[in-house]
């Protein structure tokens, strides 16, 4: 299928204004909630009062907007629910915008939205109509692994924060917005890494490190900076062709689990690695061994999957 950034016809939104309000979680107001079930942390129910908010989150990562119908079309409702399960298998690389077409046929309206279900992905305010039918899970992972890497290859690797709950009340019982401030010391390497000066990045989170060898969110800077680093310049399709010609290639196996983790095919990436530590010896064992466990870092290291690779690979070294 072709990839909504080559597809013509970019419709901008920018045009569609409505009152500013932060995204959280919830059913829209003055509806029973959506039908897919409750949205998980990077999925929301779009409202009229949300919807402006969830268009300008486009500008640091994609949105993926499912218009759906429960009563006309009830397999549209469970396409609802596959993408909030995936946003949430992704950390972030996408939010997912639930548009209840019965609950919000004005949304539904300035979307142009003709027949449900209808996918489309926003990117720095601009749609690009995605699918209109509504395929398994597997093949949605399968198509936003495409999607992603995509994205990656042309630099855009921004992630979404949770959407849910991003509103608290305070003591008066007021909205609040519950966002921490930013670190100044990292703000030389988070806007290096924002505007893609991935060496200057690199740089300046490893000086922190330096400085700070427990400082544990540079060096998951410097970890993921590198990610980008050697992933930046990759044509996915050839990477993927030369790692199944060759299967034992260390260089060809680790970029390939890049691709991988950067697709938010994490499981996949540890897997590959794991196996390839079991497969080789010597010195492109420990290449491999030591390629995993700097994507360990990149993870987390309490991460579960994390946890369980460790273990994996602990019994394919031993």
């Amino acid at each position: 299928m072709n990839m909504p950034f080559s597809r013509p016809g970019a419709v901008d939104l920018s045009g569609l204004k409505r009152p500013a309000a932060p995204v959280g979680g919830g059913g829209p107001a003055g509806s029973g909630g959506s039908s897919s079930g409750a949205p998980g942390s990077y999925a929301v129910d779009v409202d009229e009062q949300n919807f402006q908010a969830l268009l300008e989150s486009s500008m640091t990562a994609p949105i993926v907007v499912v218009v759906y119908s429960p009563s006309r079309m009830p397999a549209s409702a469970q396409l609802a629910a596959d993408f909030t399960l995936l946003a949430d298998e992704l950390d972030g690389r996408i939010a997912v915008g639930l548009v209840d077409v019965d609950a919000q046929p004005a949304i539904a309206q300035a979307l142009q939205v003709q027949t449900v279900p209808f996918v489309a992905m926003v990117l720095q305010g601009r749609l690009a109509p995605l699918l209109q039918d509504a395929p398994p899970l597997e093949e949605l992972r399968t198509i936003m692994a495409q999607v992603l890497e995509q994205m990656t290859a042309q630099g855009m690797t921004g992630r979404h924060q949770p959407l849910a709950g991003g509103v608290s009340a305070d003591a008066d019982g007021e909205g609040d917005e519950s966002e921490p401030e930013s670190d100044p010391r990292y703000a030389a390497a988070d806007e290096a890494l924002m505007t893609g000066d991935l060496d200057i990045a690199i740089a300046e989170y490893q000086k922190l490190l330096d400085a700070n060898p427990a400082d544990a969110e540079a060096a998951l800077g410097v970890s993921r900076s590198k990610l980008m680093q050697r992933t930046a310049s990759t044509d996915p399709a050839t990477a993927r062709s030369a790692a199944a010609d060759a299967p034992d290639d260390v260089d060809a196996q680790t970029l390939v689990a890049d691709l991988d983790l950067l697709g938010g095919h994490v499981n996949d990436a540890f897997a590959r690695l794991i196996d390839l530590v079991r497969r080789t010896s010597g010195d492109e064992r420990d290449r491999a061994r030591l390629h995993l466990i700097e994507l360990f870092g990149v993870v987390g290291n309490e991460d579960p999957r994390v946890i369980k690779a460790r273990r994996d690979l602990a019994s394919a070294l031993f």
